[in-house]
């Protein structure tokens, strides 16, 4: 199975897109209550939204694997990246609503351990390969860690999130320049927008950003809303919505990948 989407760049930009994948090998047939509740919570058209990303000849690298099946943006250890707060786990037992997603007994240490070796180890591994290939390039590269997620999501927050939400691990993961540049353009942009407000960047935004290193991440976490029309209760009937191609949000990314990729 081919785990990952590469496409590679000159460019000092790196795209990650962990969770846009709905694929689930055949192995996992019968494990889940179902194929719909197992793909729910994607961050759905993710790849398609940033497609102009390869004009500016980025480096984009994409899972092709559901992340019911395996995490591939939490701590390999198990270790929860927001403590105290509701979320999701590594091998995930139930979708962002608390709805269990196994239909058999769920996954133990060594069916985890099992999991990160053929299926997160993989994309990490791309992903590693590239931040070297483009380091040994250029003094200093961005990572741009694409996420989305519905507007309203009760069990995981309160009210509506922001549209954008920007996530730099508090300020640790890039250089402030990066920071501002980003926040200025999405409090430019008119639409609501927060710094590492609730979702302050999960494992690869916290591992791999090192600006010492010349490694600057930063995590984005859209509000579904921006590029799609989002049903009050999802349904297996209604859900995922299409890709909006005329996404109000899209002059915004346009631009802050632009300004990350002078």
């Amino acid at each position: 199975m081919n785990l990952v989407t590469l496409r590679r760049g000159k460019a000092p930009l790196i795209l990650s897109m962990p969770h846009g994948g709905t694929e689930i090998p055949e192995e996992f047939a019968g494990c889940f209550v179902s194929g719909w509740l197992a793909r729910k919570d994607t961050d759905w058209h993710i790849p398609t939204l940033y497609a102009f990303a390869e004009a500016l000849d980025a480096t984009i690298i994409a899972a092709r694997i559901s992340r019911a099946v395996i995490d591939l943006n939490r701590d390999p250890s198990g270790a929860s990246l927001y403590s105290g707060q509701v979320t999701t786990g590594l091998c995930p037992a139930e979708t962002f609503d608390g709805e269990p997603l196994y239909a058999s007994p769920l996954p133990d240490a060594a069916e985890t351990a099992r999991r990160l070796a053929l299926y997160f180890r993989p994309y990490h591994a791309a992903l590693e390969g590239e931040i070297a290939r483009l380091r040994a390039k250029h003094e200093n590269i961005v990572l741009y860690d694409c996420h989305s997620i519905r507007s309203r999501i009760p069990r995981l927050f309160p009210g509506e999130l922001p549209q954008f939400s920007i996530g730099t691990n508090g300020g640790t993961s890039c250089a402030p320049e990066y920071e501002v540049l980003v926040a200025e353009i999405c409090a430019r942009s008119g639409f609501s927008w927060v710094l590492n407000g609730r979702f302050k960047g999960g494992w690869i935004t916290r591992h791999y950003g090192n600006p010492r290193a010349g490694v600057h991440a930063i995590q984005m976490e859209l509000a579904m809303r921006g590029y799609m029309d989002e049903p009050a209760t999802p349904t297996a009937e209604n859900w995922p919505a299409p890709l909006n191609p005329a996404a109000p949000i899209l002059p915004v990314l346009q631009d802050i990948l632009k300004g990350l990729c002078p």
